[in-house]
């Protein structure tokens, strides 16, 4: 067949038809390249548009719900058990509570190894807080080394609830004890310590242990204290180890304040230990008295007494201390 016939079978009445089913309308080829041109440029943009929020969280650490039992203590953990026993701490609890969980997230590092569990950065009262309630904990995860562990743990501490003074001489002395920090002046110099106050810190933690345990709570000590304690062991120890021992035996100990002024001053003659005396009456009575001089106290136990006896025994004591 010849191409002038062919071309007569061709019905062009359809061609409008046929664009229009495949969306192209009545656009010519140059129509169809401006609206491909728009659309790249359209997605360019977009394209733009979230990279530049994308940058807004370059860097940032990703935060998560975690079961607070997958998180675990770090080798550098720097609060006291003594922490969580307090008025304070019952009051984060509480505002925890009230709020549904911790509103400023923790920090954890992935441990290695372990898929799904964690060690802990900082927020231990957070932490412990949330694993008392029973409540997911949320977290900011981030793999760090040692080194920046410890100095972000030091620096949250310090910035949001201070460690007390015996708290950061432990922290302290392990990381040099275990060569974290080749001197105290690098400790100081990483972790922004003012070396003045890291070397009251190591005193306090290289304290005996007898001395510490003479006041009431180690988080008693105060930075203030390093140097007499101190200066009170190298001048005459066994004075001091002595008054100690007996404070760290008593049932009640007086206030911190005065468990140092009887550590460190005086000196010759240690006190008389305490002394328990017992007495038995003739039908049955017993009597208990414990001296206490290290505080200058009496302590009397009466049993199985006559009553009628009270106002003899009221008698003796108030001539005694009147």
């Amino acid at each position: 067949m010849a191409l002038k016939d062919k071309a007569a079978l061709v019905d062009l009445s359809k061609i409008g038809s046929i664009q229009a089913n495949r969306g192209l309308g009545g656009k010519t080829a140059i129509g169809m390249h401006a609206d491909a041109l728009f659309r790249d440029e359209k997605v360019a943009a977009e394209n733009s548009d979230l990279k530049l929020r994308l940058a807004e969280f370059d860097g940032a650490s990703a935060t998560k719900k975690i079961d607070p039992k997958k998180i675990h203590p770090s080798k550098w953990a720097n609060r006291h058990e003594s922490s969580f026993g307090t008025a304070e701490f019952d009051s984060l609890k509480r505002e925890i509570e009230s709020s549904g969980g911790n509103i400023q997230p923790i920090k954890v590092r992935p441990l290695a190894g372990q898929v799904g569990e964690y060690e802990l950065i900082f927020g231990h009262r957070r932490h412990r807080a949330c694993l008392e309630l029973g409540i997911d904990v949320l977290a900011l995860v981030e793999p760090m080394d040692d080194v920046e562990l410890f100095c972000q743990m030091d620096r949250e501490n310090r910035e949001r609830s201070a460690l007390r003074p015996y708290e950061a001489g432990i922290t302290y002395a392990k990381a040099l004890d275990e060569g974290l920090f080749p001197s105290a002046r690098k400790l100081a110099e990483s972790a922004s310590i003012d070396l003045s106050q890291l070397g009251k810190a190591l005193s306090l933690a290289r304290l005996p242990v007898d001395v510490v345990m003479a006041f009431e709570s180690p988080l008693d000590l105060q930075y203030r204290w390093a140097s007499e304690l101190t200066q009170a062991l190298q001048k005459d120890p066994d004075l001091v180890l002595t008054r100690a021992k007996e404070m760290r035996d008593l049932e009640k100990k007086p206030s911190a304040g005065a468990v140092l002024k009887h550590l460190v001053e005086g000196g010759g003659t240690v006190p008389p230990p305490s002394q328990k005396v017992v007495i038995k009456g003739k039908d049955g009575q017993t009597a208990k008295v414990m001296f206490k001089p290290e505080i200058k106290s009496v302590e009397i136990k009466l049993g199985n007494i006559d009553p009628a006896k009270f106002a003899q025994l009221e008698k003796s004591i108030r001539a005694l201390v009147s």
